[in-house]
């Protein structure tokens, strides 16, 4: 399997398959509107201006799981989006990322690149990160589960996810590792 063999849901109810993106270099975000890390948009709207005519690709999954900071609709999610970031790259359905109702693609992306590990600390500071993360679950670091809002995963021209970023990674070296691989 690779990455060419999911779809998932766009914001206006489409299914998208993943094979639409064949050659291209995709990061797949999962987001969220009032998180401390909503901040990343920024970011990456900047590597998506900077790489997209060199095959670069942003999918945005919001998801609502890690402390309910991605209410509202799809299109009020987009709506924010575009209002405060000026994003143009693809947003998807807002969708659970673990449980009994994750897309299949985040099944596959956690089989293919588990927990990366807590580094950076921008926005948030990684001693926070690693505090509530043990709170909620004290086995964090030994399981493959998304651990927050703004998890990052890089998908070669080939189909195969070969990097993960968790939420807290410094936004450069996501934009490094993604000059190097196109």
């Amino acid at each position: 399997m690779n990455f060419y063999d999911f779809a998932v849901t766009d914001r206006k109810g489409n299914e998208v398959p993943l094979k639409d993106y064949e050659g291209k270099v995709v990061l797949v975000v999962n987001t969220a509107t009032g998180c401390g890390f909503t901040p990343q948009y920024e970011a990456l709207e900047r590597i998506y201006e900077t790489y997209k005519d060199r095959g670069l690709e942003i999918l945005d999954i919001p998801c609502n799981q890690f402390g309910a900071q991605a209410p509202g609709t799809d299109e009020e999610i987009t709506q924010f989006c575009t209002l405060h970031y000026k994003t143009q790259f693809p947003q998807m359905h807002k969708s659970d990322v673990n449980g009994d109702n994750e897309l299949p693609l985040y099944t596959w992306l956690k089989s293919q690149q588990g927990f990366a590990g807590l580094t950076g600390g921008e926005l948030v500071p990684v001693e926070f990160m690693e505090k509530h993360l043990a709170k909620m679950d004290p086995n964090y670091a030994s399981n493959p589960s998304i651990k927050w809002n703004f998890t990052k995963f890089v998908i070669d021209r080939e189909g195969n996810c070969i990097k993960r970023f968790e939420p807290t990674a410094n936004m450069a070296d996501v934009e490094a590792y993604i000059g190097e691989t196109l």
